[in-house]
C-alpha cells in the first residue's frame, strides 16, 4: 500500500520556518528589544551555533532583516521585517497559553497594553471584529481541496 500523503497545510509550512524552540525565542528576544547576537544568545540560553542557524534561516526566509551596525569589526544587529512583525498575535498567543496551561504560579513576563491594563490577547475576526471560538469556524478548503 502506499504511504499516505500528508495534508497540505499552512501551519506544517510555517512550522518549516519558525517551528523550533531556539527559532520562536530568538524572535521573542528581538520583540522585546535584543537585536545584537550576544543579547539573543544571553537571553535565549542558546548555543552560539545552534542560534547562528536558527538567525540565518529566519534572515533567508524573510522573517528577520540582519543589518551592519558597526564596519570595524563588522558586526550585526537583527530587526523584524514585515512577516516577522506578523508574527507577533502568534507569539502572544503561545505567551497566553504558556501562563494559562503550562507556568505554575505567576506568569514570569506580563505586558501591559497602551490602553493601560495587563494585556490578554484574544483572536477576533477581521470582518466582524467579534471574538472566534473554535466552534465558529468551517472549512471552506481543506489541504487545496473546497470542501
Amino acid at each position: 500500500m502506499p504511504a499516505a500523503r500528508p495534508r497540505s497545510c499552512s501551519i506544517a509550512n510555517s512550522l518549516a520556518v519558525i517551528g523550533e524552540r531556539w527559532s520562536l525565542l530568538a524572535l521573542r528576544e528581538v520583540f522585546l528589544g535584543a537585536r545584537r547576537f550576544d543579547q539573543i544568545a544571553a537571553n535565549t540560553g542558546a548555543s552560539r551555533d545552534i542560534l547562528t542557524a536558527r538567525l540565518k534561516k529566519l534572515v533567508e526566509n524573510g522573517v528577520l532583516a540582519k543589518e551592519l551596525y558597526q564596519a570595524h569589526p563588522p558586526r550585526y544587529e537583527y530587526t523584524l521585517t514585515e512577516a516577522g512583525l506578523a508574527l507577533q498575535p502568534v507569539l502572544l498567543a503561545l505567551m497566553e497559553w504558556g501562563d494559562r496551561y503550562v507556568t505554575e504560579g505567576e506568569p514570569p513576563t506580563v505586558l501591559r497594553h497602551d490602553c493601560g491594563e495587563v494585556l490578554h490577547p484574544r483572536t477576533v475576526c477581521d470582518a466582524c471584529s467579534r471574538p472566534v471560538p473554535p466552534d465558529s469556524t468551517h472549512a471552506i478548503r481543506l489541504g487545496g481541496v473546497p470542501q
